[in-house]
């Protein structure tokens, strides 16, 4: 089948083009950027912005694609300081992309939302159809994106489906998502032995590991049109406080030091979101189910961490699991927490000790 991505450079983008190609699939990557280093053989590339009506259009005419996976996005963090930008990229860029499908005869649009979608107040787990009030131009341009796939399955009767991500973790160098606080504890866990998150140590916020996010894309992508009520789904995996995090980590990294130092536009921003997804709807429509838990993920991306080169040199490219394959590799913890896990402010936060136990993500 040809596939083509949008925003194929990013955190996700660059692991679903492995997961794509190791499938059978033709995929084109677009980007504002060039080509990455390690580009899979045979993957096509075509720089393009997606702000700009006639690279879309020529890009998804270039390629013929049957699915388009549209990835392209200013996070939240990012979006909060050019918030204008964030709009013409997550708005004009999603109104381009559709247009194209709809004039050029692409029969499905794949949608990526997100936590940052539903805003402040709501019950918890949140479930899958409720009023969406988000707090930041993020959610804001995510939330029109998906009415207006809406309109355009409505209207024009393309296939337009989507998912709510979580926090997405990967071993992939963190890009301006609000949720990175948890892709640093790794990495610096990993490369300078401590690190101070600009979270409280309570913050609770939904996460995922990328190889379930990347094979829930492929899956809802795949599910017979018939047996769909919805178009776009809550999916979820874990929801760990972020000193639960810390102390998961500890065990596993002799000697490391996490502390937690909020910032406050941050912890404002992960305040709005929701702790925990209701993803009934996914699950009862297309079989949805997560693969991995904290403890499982944890020692699979520590292992993909370690094996990455210094900060600033040249990354490998990460290795995405096979969608319905189980992770092989595991890094083994110490037998006894011998890592120290600290709070920046004391008056503010308690130490965390690494539990013995294992905890469940």
């Amino acid at each position: 089948m040809r596939i083509l991505i949008t925003g194929a450079g990013g955190q996700v983008g660059t692991d679903l083009i492995t997961l794509l190609v190791g499938r059978g699939h033709q995929v084109t990557g677009t980007d504002l950027a060039k080509a990455p280093a390690g580009l899979p053989p045979g993957v096509a590339w075509a720089q393009t912005d997606v702000t700009v009506a006639e690279e879309v259009f020529d890009a998804v005419k270039a390629a013929k694609p049957e699915v388009v996976y549209h990835l392209a996005a200013i996070l939240s963090a990012t979006g909060e300081r050019i918030p204008f930008r964030a709009w013409r990229v997550n708005m004009d860029g999603t109104r381009n992309v559709l247009e194209a499908a709809r004039l050029l005869g692409v029969r499905q649009v794949i949608f990526t939302s997100t936590i940052a979608a539903f805003g402040p107040g709501l019950d918890d787990p949140v479930g899958n159809d409720v009023s969406m009030r988000p707090s930041t131009m993020y959610g804001l341009t995510k939330v029109a994106g998906e009415l207006l796939g809406e309109y355009y399955a409505t209207k024009w009767g393309l296939d337009f489906r989507g998912v709510r991500f979580p926090g997405l973790i990967s071993a992939v160098e963190p890009g301006g998502g609000t949720s990175d606080y948890v892709n640093y504890m790794y990495f610096h866990g990993v490369r300078k032995g401590a690190y101070d998150a600009f979270c409280r140590p309570d913050t609770t916020i939904p996460l995922m590991y990328m190889p379930d996010a990347l094979r829930a894309m492929v899956e809802l992508s795949e599910a017979p049109k018939g047996k769909l009520e919805h178009r776009m789904f809550n999916i979820a995996a874990m929801s760990p406080r972020a000193d639960e995090i810390a102390a998961c980590l500890a065990k596993r990294l002799p000697g490391v030091r996490y502390g937690f130092k909020p910032d406050p536009m941050k912890q404002g921003i992960l305040d709005s979101w929701p702790k925990r997804l209701d993803d009934a709807a996914a699950r009862a429509e297309w079989g949805w189910r997560p693969e991995y838990d904290l403890e499982r993920m944890t020692d699979e991306l520590l292992a993909l961490v370690r094996a990455m080169p210094p900060e600033g040199g040249a990354a490998a490219p990460a290795v995405a699991a096979p969608a319905k394959a189980k992770a092989t590799a595991k890094a083994k913890a110490p037998t006894a927490p011998s890592a120290r896990v600290v709070a920046a402010k004391p008056a503010a936060a308690k130490a965390v000790a690494a539990p013995v136990g294992k905890r469940r993500g």
